[in-house]
């Protein structure tokens, strides 16, 4: 726990301190230096609070994760809204002509639509002369709302006596016995069984333990293969969140809809807006169905919205009822399949590393390959795609139920040292430290 929050610390910071610097970038190679240790910053954060959440709060993990999800999407909808009011809707730079720049730029932007760029030659936009953007605020603003994220885990790492330089009479925010969490009746068994989860085995103590080759010996096929599998599945449905997002405008503008560029703006925020809002309804629902359940729903409700959008591809008002439904349906996979799949292995937080790189790798491959289609085959291809990898998500989430009734269900007989197999807890019923 203490290599996860100064890891925390650490990766926040981070981004604050690159949020600050981006404005102050006057190249373009420093620009992509600074913007991949953002990356890399974020990818530990959405790593490491999945994997900590599943590992504290085991067969109760379902709910926090989708309360964390909520978090994410709440993010992506409010932070285009805190940087909007500081981009301008005129040349940045003023020069001599700008004002012919300025008024030339929505013709520019209506010509600048996939496949029929038209010939740009005739707008001279300039290059030099006093930059008078304010989008640099917007930069810092950001890095300013941030800060207080790093300040709060390292408060939480000093009150927790997990840093070292500080580790005097502070007392601990919450004793061992209030990090249990209460269960519902007939769930006592279970609570004594989870609650040293955590601890089981050595292997599994350290922050990189799932990388160490020892801990897969003895492993059944099966193990490797609910890793994969699930992988899959959000490699597809994160991979169609990034595709759909980044290319339904310019779906929206082409023939046959030729929806109006403003109008056509409104289906990204559409999108992300129902799945925040799906995100906050999985929330209470989580808490009463089963997290196989709810991934069972999302890929055959996207497989079936994809299919609709296909038959009623004319149609600009479905269109805006299949993007808010798309949205709906994909909220809730990540967390979800997270839950489902730690279950499966028995919460060790393996998993969701596996996950979570499978669900980055989908985001960046799938927005490449579907770009590079709607280039040769045209708009159409978009929504084909989808279906594709619809199908697909589908099909490894069958495979990921078969491999699930064929795991080694946990028995106190079994090794502690064996990756896939449960551990024999302690009768203590309450989580430690």
């Amino acid at each position: 726990l203490a290599q996860s929050l100064l890891a925390l610390f650490a990766s926040s910071l981070a981004i604050s301190l690159v949020f600050a610097i981006i404005p102050l970038c006057h190249n373009v190679v420093v620009l992509a230096v600074v913007m991949a240790v953002a990356g890399l910053a974020m990818g530990c954060i959405d790593t490491i609070s999945n994997m900590q959440l599943v590992k504290i709060y085991q067969k109760d993990s379902a709910i926090f994760l989708q309360a964390l999800h909520f978090f994410v999407g709440f993010g992506a909808l409010l932070s285009p809204l805190i940087a909007d009011p500081f981009l301008s809707d005129t040349n940045c730079i003023l020069a001599n002509g700008t004002a012919n720049a300025s008024s030339n730029l929505p013709h520019i932007r209506k010509s600048l639509v996939p496949h029929h760029p038209g010939n740009l030659s005739h707008y001279d936009l300039p290059m030099k002369g006093m930059v008078v953007t304010r989008v640099s605020y917007a930069f810092w603003i950001m890095a300013l709302i941030n800060l207080p994220v790093p300040i709060a885990v390292f408060f939480l790492l000093y009150k927790e006596r997990m840093v070292p330089c500080f580790n005097g009479s502070s007392h601990p925010l919450l004793s061992a016995d209030e990090l249990a969490l209460e269960t519902r009746p007939g769930d006592k068994d279970e609570l004594s069984t989870a609650g040293q989860r955590p601890h089981m085995a050595a292997g599994h103590e350290d922050l990189f333990s799932c990388c160490q080759s020892k801990n897969f010996r003895g492993a059944s096929y099966t193990y490797f293969a609910v890793h994969i599998t699930g992988a899959l599945v959000l490699f597809m449905t994160d991979g169609i969140v990034g595709e759909y997002s980044g290319f339904v405008y310019s779906y929206a503008v082409e023939e046959p809809l030729s929806v109006v560029h403003k109008v056509a703006g409104y289906l990204p925020s559409l999108f992300w807006g129902f799945i925040t809002l799906g995100r906050l309804i999985s929330i209470p629902v989580s808490y009463r169905m089963k997290p196989a359940t709810m991934v069972f729903i999302n890929v055959v409700g996207v497989l079936i919205t994809f299919l609709l959008l296909l038959i009623f591809s004319s149609s600009v008002v479905f269109l805006f009822v299949g993007t808010a439904s798309l949205g709906l349906f994909l909220s809730s996979t990540f967390p979800s399949m997270l839950a489902y799949t730690e279950d499966i292995l028995q919460y060790k937080g393996c998993a969701t590393t596996v996950l979570v790189t499978g669900a980055g790798i989908g985001e960046m491959v799938l927005q490449l390959l579907v770009g590079s289609i709607i280039h040769d085959r045209g708009s159409y291809s978009f929504l084909v795609c989808g279906m594709i990898f619809g199908c697909l998500a589908f099909t490894f989430y069958a495979l990921l139920v078969f491999f699930h009734r064929m795991y080694p269900k946990p028995s106190p007989e079994l090794d502690e040292a064996s990756p896939d197999k449960a551990a024999v807890p302690e009768d203590t019923g309450q989580y430690q430290r």
